[in-house]
């Protein structure tokens, strides 16, 4: 809880929630396993004392959640590239090998003062391609739309809907055409909430530089950088116990 700051501008202590990452489980005998790029064993709960709580049957289904999300996620940046007028496998080549990480989230039951500076979770963009996120049915998202914070209605696990943000990295390829999505939650009542986003991200090793058909008259905005570089330093900035 509170090891995650998105915005430490604007917050006095770190966000009022905690996360559990699964991500592509690599154990140290696959030829990818590499810590330093991300990629390695995920770390699943064992011997838990919560009644009827099957560990094994947890773990398949959280993977199984986790590939129905990258497959979903390909079929958007398909889209996104028939958007930018780019052939339908543009970006195949950076997500053969994606990182890709699902994260549960669980909101304490503190109620948000931003006068004080305490936000369940702070204003910031992902840092990545895109986000699919799945809540429950509580409040408290908000997205930054034209100098006002707008409230996102909770689409609830049960309805087979995504809030869908577009991450830093689609702004960098595109040269701010498409823009990363700026949001926070704000809990305004004392009941806990739980989300789970999925974050889709090019290849560690994928060099991220503004498109030839987006540079326009005014040049690139953004200098390039590779996908590892940008979240490894965006973990830094945000997480007290991030190492590599």
């Amino acid at each position: 809880m509170q090891e995650e700051t998105l915005d430490p501008e604007h917050q006095s202590k770190g966000d009022t929630k905690e996360g559990y990452y699964l991500a592509e489980d690599i154990p140290d005998s696959d030829p990818r396993y590499d810590p330093d790029k991300l990629s390695g064993p995920n770390v699943y709960p064992k011997d838990l004392p919560v009644k009827d709580l099957d560990c094994d049957l947890w773990r398949t289904t959280m993977m199984e959640y986790h590939g129905k999300m990258k497959q979903i996620s390909f079929q958007l940046i398909q889209m996104l590239a028939l958007a930018l007028d780019l052939s339908q496998t543009h970006f195949y080549e950076h997500f053969r090998e994606p990182l890709a990480v699902l994260r549960l989230l669980h909101y304490s039951n503190e109620v948000s003062d931003i006068n004080r500076g305490i936000f369940a979770c702070g204003a910031h963009s992902d840092y990545g391609m895109v986000t699919l996120l799945a809540t429950d049915d509580q409040p408290g998202l908000q997205i930054y739309h034209e100098g006002n914070w707008v409230d996102i209605p909770p689409p609830g696990f049960h309805e087979g809907k995504f809030v869908v943000n577009l991450g830093d990295m689609l702004e960098r390829w595109t040269n701010g055409r498409f823009k990363s999505t700026l949001h926070r939650v704000i809990r305004a009542k004392s009941d806990d909430r739980y989300s789970i986003p999925f974050f889709y991200e090019p290849h560690f090793d994928t060099y991220v530089e503004c498109l030839e058909s987006c540079i326009g008259e005014e040049g690139a905005k953004y200098a390039p950088i590779t996908s590892g570089e940008h979240l490894i330093g965006k973990y830094k900035e945000t997480h007290a116990d991030f190492k590599v």
